[in-house]
């Protein structure tokens, strides 16, 4: 009888002990969470992106390009860290392509392309992107100049 209540009472203890262990090994084997690794690549995906599109707009002045990638970016990744700099220069870009600045113009052909990148649309374009910067991101280094843009274009605040 003692042989049996000792080998019952080892049986347990063994079963206790290697039920965590299995239950380690499953976690460990799974590796990090997918949920934190995606997150850290897509923020670096969107860091990529924000970088082609300043490069676009301060170096090559290209403005339809810096544009249409900042428009990207804040589609396509709400969630990015650094929003406020892409909302500038969305609409930054968006008032100089209304204004004829830069060494690219908005496509003229089709006809809905040309009225999409109509004057007028790209204004509204500014306003509205402005407009979210300054309203999101109070602390941001670029919302100083998006209100005094604003202040031009006669928004009311």
């Amino acid at each position: 009888m003692k042989i049996m209540a000792l080998t019952l009472g080892g049986v347990t203890l063994a079963a206790a002990l290697a039920a965590p262990a299995a239950a380690q090994r499953g976690t460990v084997a799974k590796g990090p969470d997918p949920a934190v690794i995606k997150d850290t690549e897509i923020e670096k995906d969107a860091r990529h992106n924000l970088e082609v599109a300043r490069h676009y707009f301060k170096m090559k002045k290209a403005y339809f390009a810096s544009f249409k990638r900042a428009e990207e970016l804040i589609e396509g990744y709400p969630e990015f860290t650094q929003l406020d700099e892409a909302l500038y220069i969305a609409g930054m870009s968006s008032l100089y392509l209304s204004e004829g600045k830069g060494k690219q113009k908005p496509p003229a052909a089709p006809a809905e392309a040309a009225e999409m990148y109509s004057p007028e649309r790209l204004r509204g374009g500014a306003q509205s992107y402005l407009s979210r910067l300054v309203g999101g991101y109070p602390e941001s280094k670029f919302r100083k100049e998006a209100e005094e843009v604003l202040a031009r274009l006669g928004e009311k605040k």
